[in-house]
Formats: C-alpha cells, structure tokens, sequence
C-alpha cells in the first residue's frame, strides 16, 4: 500500500508529541525494570531464573537504545553542516536503512528511506540526511509520520526548491503477529515543493530509485 502525506497532517501529531514529552513523567531505571519484571511474571515466567535475571535491565537498554531519537535535536544534529553552495540540481541519497518501533505493538519496522532535495543556495553533508532519519526512526512511531518528519525537517532547515522521501518498511507487527503475512511492504511518500508541483521532476526521482545502483559499497 502507498500513502501521500500533505503538511497539514503534521501539526496535530507534531503537537501531541511536543507535549506528550513535555509533560512526560519522571521514570527511574530501577521502575522500568521493575515493569519488565511484572511483564514477565504475567506471561507466566519467573524473573529470576538464570536465564532472565539480567532481562529487564536488558530490555531497558534496548528500548532506551530505540527511541534515543526523542533525546535528539536538529541542532545538534547537524552541528553547523550546512553550506553555502550554487548547486540546483537533485540531491538524492538513497537506500538509507530504517530501524524503528511501531508505536502501537513496539515491534520492529525495517526498511530503507530514500531522500533527495533540490538547493536553493543551502546544501547539507550527506551524512546528515542519513541522521536526520536516523533521529526520527528512533522513536515510537507510524510509518506515514516518519516519513513526513524527515521531509518536513529537510525543508525546514534548508529551505529548498523541493524535498522529496519515499520510505519502504515491513512491519514485524503485520509479519509476526496478527495477519502475519510475511513478505509485504508499505510504502509512504512525502512530496515538498517541486516535487509535489512537477511531474517530470517527480518522475526524475522515483526513476532513479527504482533502479538498482551499479556501483554496491
């Protein structure tokens, strides 16, 4: 399946989450475990057998390491990496790996992000188009809104002719549990600019990310 986000479904999501972390309460480590713990003893297993012992301190770890994203900030990020350049030609980094956690289950979604921009007098190391997507898969998320954060932080930050993301995952919620059907992908885009206004220049970018680059790093 295929979804087309327009900008102005960013605000509600954007704002719920600005305040949710506002408004977040102080949890200790020691709590978090203690939470694993009662997971555990619900399903039935004995949290202090040898084999889990160490699990909830484990899975506290893990689940920081996943949504460290919510600890990051676009400044930081970039740490001053735009730059001054007369380039208008697209800008494409493609075939990013995603790693992130469906808000709804917290089971992993894997896929690739492709991402591309047109300067308009601002270019950005290629790096930080990778850590842009990076910070952002980095939480509990929806597909559809990671998608449109990345495009709409690009755009925001250096404000050019047009952004353009496609993000292909498999959802491990889909794949494991529930319809379990192995094999599929979603499919999400997220057109700024001329991408959204411009046929040919749309078309430009989905054919250079349908075919498979020659040269493999």
């Amino acid at each position: 399946m295929t979804f087309s986000i327009s900008p102005e479904q960013t605000t509600a999501d954007e704002l719920i989450s600005s305040l949710s972390l506002q408004q977040k309460p102080q949890v200790t480590e020691a709590e978090m475990m203690q939470a694993v713990r009662t997971l555990l003893i619900g399903l039935g297993e004995d949290p202090d057998r040898e084999g889990l012992k160490d699990t909830p301190k484990r899975v506290m770890k893990a689940l920081q390491s996943l949504t460290k994203g919510y600890h990051e900030s676009l400044d930081e990020l970039l740490n001053g990496a735009v730059f001054t350049e007369d380039a208008n030609e697209m800008v494409l980094v493609r075939d990013i790996d995603i790693f992130s956690s469906c808000e709804h289950h917290i089971l992993p979604i894997i896929g690739r992000a492709h991402v591309a921009y047109i300067p308009n007098g601002k270019v950005i190391g290629l790096s930080k188009i990778a850590r842009v997507c990076e910070m952002y898969a980095r939480r509990l998320q929806v597909q559809e809104r990671l998608t449109l954060q990345i495009a709409d932080a690009l755009q925001g930050l250096l404000k050019p002719q047009g952004v353009a993301v496609v993000v292909e995952a498999t959802h491990m919620c889909m794949v494991m549990r529930g319809v379990q059907k192995p094999g599929s992908w979603t499919v999400t885009s997220a057109m700024r600019g001329v991408f959204a206004e411009d046929a040919r220049t749309r078309e430009e970018f989905m054919n250079l990310i349908r075919h498979s680059p020659r040269f493999h790093g």
